[in-house]
């Protein structure tokens, strides 16, 4: 197989085309110099848009193909290429894809079971199920189709349920998170990860994309389509169903506790004996923290971030990125990822950038105001947004309790509460009034689009003032890097609390828990990934540390 590589496509000349992936063959035709009979087959592998030229944009393709005379003709034209000195960016590759572990006999004494149907929670289950091990996969949270009822119900009326929400449910938080797949970690496990979203619905351009992404609207039939995969393998799903205890003897797990709701207000406590409990509970499951506690599971401090939503329209975005050709259609809503470090010592950055996108409520607890944000799969909303944050670091954090890092989100959470006047309303500020401290009144062209409104005043009463001084120092330079970043009516939306976990669940090179044989942290929440990519990475990754420990 050969991939080329650098293919670089002005825009223009592709809008000129009117067929984007004739004019990549094309030019993969033009470096290879070869003629269209001789592919026997052409697959586009990464697209990226390079826009560093204000109004010149490119388009970077990556495509790999084979020829009809196989192995032996691709040898050969890589050698003629070499001899004219025309290889630069040709290149001969395997392809050694990453798998799920094949079926194995075992006879279990007990199921495995795994907590959390996030993205780490499902590709560990799908891992297991296809090796036939079937595992039961517990998930606090509703299905789908129940969990987006209760979200639309949350936005309604601010009525909440604990139990379902944007946090918990299946998914987890990416579900209503935009679907990003961006990730700044390298895993074999990726292509696979990818196809298998493919498979269950989503966007085949996410196979090519750099900065791919499926959409809040897509997903929820996505991860649906996976539990399915799950089902059809013997591996066996739980909604509605808590872990409220985990028994140990000798320090290795014997069984699980787990609270089953019937739907209508009913409740039954199931034991499930185990001794391979996988936790990938999210970052949001402060009551299973507080259990791993109270059992004397070793946890530790670890960095996180908090800040607010910053709103911008999405045409001043373009423009700044793109100039004359914003508005393309093959450019689409242009996003951004920024980061300055301040005085203060700490750096501002962007998170979780939302191209026509739109800021949700996360809130999970009772009395607790948490922003997000998320896009549809057109990304055709008027705002962007992005979570404007300043990391915290474990020092930060008083005494030596390693849950300090949930009781600070949860006192800003309450505090973004009290300012927005209940019901979670969400406290705003216009950019130009926070960096003069001075609360605000009303908006300006940018509209804020919370979904429970926004109450005028002042962001910074809910945030530490470590984090809000970087924040007023850091949005004049994020300005000098993304013209009218720090433009006086873009909208910031208090509190983003929940952009990582705060506590770690220590583990060992096997994958268990140091203190507690048999217990598999797992995933964003057990402190080992940080977006929908790597925590899948994570679930994978489990799955095998838990077939290793079989022998």
């Amino acid at each position: 197989m050969i991939e080329v590589s650098n293919i670089r496509i002005a825009l223009d000349r592709l809008e000129e085309s009117g067929n984007e992936l004739e004019a990549v063959r094309g030019a993969a035709l033009r470096m290879l110099r070869t003629k269209p009979g001789q592919l026997a087959s052409f697959e586009l592998r990464r697209r990226s848009v390079d826009a560093r030229k204000r109004g010149y944009a490119n388009i970077t393709y990556t495509v790999r193909v084979t020829l009809k005379g196989g192995h032996a003709a691709e040898e050969q034209l890589l050698a003629r290429l070499a001899k004219a000195h025309a290889n630069k960016g040709v290149s001969l590759v395997n392809e050694d894809a990453y798998r799920l572990p094949a079926r194995i006999e075992h006879p279990l004494e007990d199921r495995i079971v795994i907590v959390g149907a996030g993205c780490a929670g499902l590709f560990c289950a799908l891992a297991l199920a296809n090796a036939g091990l079937e595992p039961l996969l517990v998930e606090r949270g509703d299905d789908a189709t129940r969990r987006t009822e209760q979200v639309t119900r949350h936005n309604r009326t601010g009525e909440l349920d604990p139990e379902s929400n944007i946090q918990f449910g299946l998914g987890g938080a990416g579900t209503f998170s935009d679907g990003k797949l961006t990730t700044g970690t390298k895993s074999a496990t990726h292509r696979l990860i990818l196809e298998t979203l493919v498979e269950a619905g989503a966007p085949k351009a996410i196979l090519w994309d750099a900065k791919p992404h499926v959409g809040s609207d897509i997903l929820p039939g996505v991860v649906t389509r996976i539990v399915e995969m799950i089902q059809e393998r013997g591996g066996e799903v739980w909604f509605r169903s808590k872990l409220v205890y985990v028994a140990t003897d000798g320090g290795s797990v014997r069984f699980a506790t787990i609270e089953r709701s019937d739907g209508q207000g009913g409740k039954t406590e199931v034991r499930v004996p185990t001794s391979r409990l996988v936790l990938a509970t999210g970052h949001s499951a402060r009551d299973v923290f507080e259990l791993l506690k109270r059992q004397d599971v070793t946890l530790e401090r670890k960095v996180f971030s908090m800040g607010v939503r910053i709103e911008h329209l999405q045409a001043d975005i373009d423009r700044a990125l793109y100039g004359s050709q914003a508005g393309s259609p093959l450019l689409g809503a242009a996003p951004y990822k920024l980061v300055a470090e301040t005085p203060t010592g700490r750096s501002a950055y962007s998170f979780c950038m939302c191209p026509g996108g739109y800021v949700v409520s996360a809130a999970s607890e009772a009395g607790g105001v948490c922003t997000n944000g998320m896009s549809l799969s057109a990304r055709a909303g008027t705002n962007a947004n992005a979570g404007l944050l300043v990391n915290v670091l474990p020092g930060d954090l008083p005494g030596d309790d390693a849950l300090a890092g949930v009781e600070l989100q949860r006192g800003c959470e309450r505090a973004a509460y009290a300012a927005g006047g209940g019901a979670y309303v969400a406290p705003a500020q216009l950019v130009a009034d926070f960096l003069r401290s001075q609360p605000s009144s009303a908006p300006g062209r940018v509209q804020p689009t919370y979904p429970r409104g926004v109450s005028w005043g002042d962001v910074s009463c809910c945030l530490p003032d470590y984090v809000t001084e970087t924040l007023r120092a850091g949005i004049p330079l994020l300005g000098r890097r993304l013209r009218g970043f720090d433009c006086d009516d873009a909208v910031l939306t208090g509190v983003e609390a929940r952009s990582s976990s705060p506590v770690r669940v220590t583990r060992d090179d096997a994958g268990q828990s140091v203190s507690t044989r048999g217990l598999f942290p797992c995933g964003e929440g057990a402190g080992y990934a940080g977006g929908i990519m790597s925590a899948a990475a994570d679930g994978l990754r489990t799955a095998e540390w838990v077939i290793a420990s079989l022998g």
